[in-house]
């Protein structure tokens, strides 16, 4: 009977569990190298080969793995978990409404399917290397979602998208401690990569790599961003018990807002009280509750660490001249890693007094996330009610910083500085005229001069713009001067898009309302003119009146005629001679002439 060849010890057949196991990441893989051919994809060479390179590099890691794991029988079970499915629901409904109003976010859906296949692959091939089996569900696309939420680079760099991807999952199943009796990962599996390449951007000063910054603004271009956030946020609360993370955090940012502004005058984060990316942090971003503190009081403390730290590097961050959408992407592993400490510090009993768990010990954990859930809604409704949350804030109006900065309050000039300089960008030759006249004072620091801002003013057909610049050449101060009706498209923005209705009485209206009061008294002169709306000389008074008290000299005047003649309002020469007598005194040449000659009118024989 002839001998039977046996297989070498070690060997491995290609039906063999080790090779049908590794199917899966080579079919990950095969949809990644797909995803190449994408038309958006291929019109971009460096990010067309990184999604390449991306492929290549896991066949070999599937490769080597294959080799070096012949005599285990790897395998994996599907478990779809619920913090997993339902967190990844949640930030895709952000994407659907944030995309809606900033189409990137739409284009980048091939990219960030990459992201996805590359972090199945790469997980399940990290996961084999070091045991036998894998837990299929899904994980990973919460962590994609997350991390593009925050942090996206441009195309040409798009191979450092992959490598942070990488990072974050090698930190999850390398980097690890006992908790609660086994081993679990440290560090959030987005945040810490996030944090990490953050860290590296910030040393490099290559944040022009990334669309962090695009990012972190266009979050506010949706209407009522911060009502979607909220309301996306409510299901993970109440199913995992997170939401006094949430909520502490927001409180704490908000009052040390609020403290500030009462110190200073101004808003410390210009345009909120809690810039809407930093919401959107406190929402979905440090909030898993795989590396948050297990007690109630715990979390509580988490939260408030959080809000701390995101006020303060925002002030360092701001200071060093480095972009603060940082602030909320680095304390994430700090904290992650002071969970055992904040814990035990939760634990001690002169702290009992504030762990929120006390009054409802009686309820079972779902009714106590509802009663948390309840408490943070009361919160949140107040918050909006006061503007400390939402859309509309006096920090995003143009006239809040004018004042601030005549006032010289805290970073009132400097922030009037940004704004302008950004604004005579998009083409207002006041606002170009307004960043000269700052120039010229000293009152900020900008690249550029004075002359060329009262130059660029000019050439947008802004008068007082051309008036500045041979003031300045001659040596003399420049003038400000009111903002014009042409203005109004680009100063009336508050981060919403482009206004939508552009007629003089629009425009004049919406001034008014946003505290500009040029725009009262402009309107004022189209109810009393009877232009593009019926003549209404009682709303004119009206407006000019408004526009007066503000400071207005012109409206001033415009009111004292119609007190002296009787249009509209009660006659009352008197009150009439006042009011061009203060139009004088804030500056209006003509108004001082009139009020002399008006006076000797009135002191003359009838």
């Amino acid at each position: 009977m002839p001998a039977t060849r046996r297989p070498k010890a070690g060997a491995s057949r290609p039906d063999t569990p080790n090779a049908r196991a590794l199917w899966w990441p080579v079919a990950f893989t095969g949809v990644l190298a797909a995803l190449s051919q994408v038309p958006s994809i291929r019109a971009t060479p460096t990010l067309f080969w990184s999604v390449l390179g991306a492929s290549a590099c896991l066949l070999a890691f599937a490769g080597v793995l294959r080799v070096r794991t012949s005599d285990r029988a790897l395998r994996f079970t599907f478990v779809p978990r619920a913090q997993h499915y339902l967190q990844a629901s949640m930030q895709a409904a952000v994407y659907a409404y944030w995309g809606y109003y900033w189409r990137p976010v739409y284009d980048a859906v091939p990219l960030i399917a990459a992201q996805l296949a590359f972090a199945y692959a790469f997980d399940m091939l990290l996961t084999w290397s070091r045991r036998d089996e894998y837990t299929l569900g899904f994980g990973p696309f919460p962590v994609i979602f997350s991390t593009n939420l925050f942090l996206w680079f441009k195309p040409e760099w798009f191979y450092l998208q992959f490598l942070m991807v990488a990072v974050g999952f090698a930190a999850k199943e390398l980097i690890r401690w006992e908790k609660d009796g086994r081993r679990a990962h440290i560090f959030n599996p987005s945040s810490f990569p996030l944090s990490v390449f953050s860290i590296a951007l910030i040393l490099t000063g290559t944040t022009s790599l990334t669309w962090g910054v695009e990012i972190a603004t266009t979050q506010f271009n949706p209407p009522n961003i911060y009502v979607l956030l909220f309301l996306v946020g409510l299901p993970g609360q109440i199913l995992f018990g997170v939401t006094t993370m949430t909520m502490s955090a927001v409180v704490s940012t908000y009052v040390l807002g609020l403290v500030w502004f009462a110190a200073t005058g101004t808003y410390y984060f210009i345009d909120s009280y809690i810039p809407v990316a930093v919401f959107l942090g406190m929402h979905l971003l440090f909030t898993d509750p795989s590396t948050a503190p297990r007690t109630e009081l715990g979390r509580v403390i988490f939260g408030v660490l959080y809000g701390v730290s995101v006020f303060a590097l925002y002030f360092v961050l701001e200071r060093a001249g480095i972009p603060s959408f940082y602030d909320k992407l680095l304390p994430v592993p700090l904290l992650n890693l002071s969970i055992k400490g904040i814990d035990r510090l939760a634990q001690l009993r002169v702290l009992q007094v504030l762990d929120p768990s006390r009054w409802g010990r009686t309820l079972r954990p779902r009714q106590r996330n509802l009663a948390y859930v309840a408490v943070w809604t009361t919160v949140f409704v107040a918050m909006s009610a006061a503007d400390g949350v939402g859309d509309s804030h006096p920090g995003h109006r143009v006239p809040f910083w004018r004042t601030a900065c005549e006032a010289n309050l805290t970073n009132g000039c400097s922030t009037l500085g940004l704004i302008t300089q950004a604004y005579c960008q998009d083409g207002s030759g006041w606002a170009c005229n307004e960043l000269g006249v700052l120039l010229a004072e000293n009152r900020v620091s900008r690249d550029g001069t004075a002359s060329q801002s009262f130059d660029r003013a000019c050439e947008l057909g802004f008068a007082a713009g051309c008036a500045n610049a041979v003031r300045v050449a001659s040596g003399d101060p420049p003038q400000r001067a009111p903002v014009q009706l042409r203005d109004y498209p680009v100063v009336l923005r508050s981060g919403k898009g482009a206004i939508s209705e552009q007629t003089p009485l629009a425009l004049h209206g919406l001034a008014c309302e946003q505290g500009w009061m040029e725009g009262c008294d402009g309107l004022g002169g189209l109810f009393l003119q009877g232009q593009g709306v019926a003549r209404d000389p009682g709303r004119a008074a009206a407006e000019f009146d408004k526009a007066c008290n503000g400071g207005l000299a012109s409206a001033c005047s415009n009111l004292g005629f119609m007190y002296y003649s009787a249009d509209g309002v009660p006659l009352d020469k008197a009150r009439g001679l006042a009011l061009l007598k203060r139009s004088c005194d804030l500056g209006f040449a003509d108004a001082c002439r009139w009020y002399e000659e008006t006076s000797a009118t009135a002191s003359g024989p009838t």
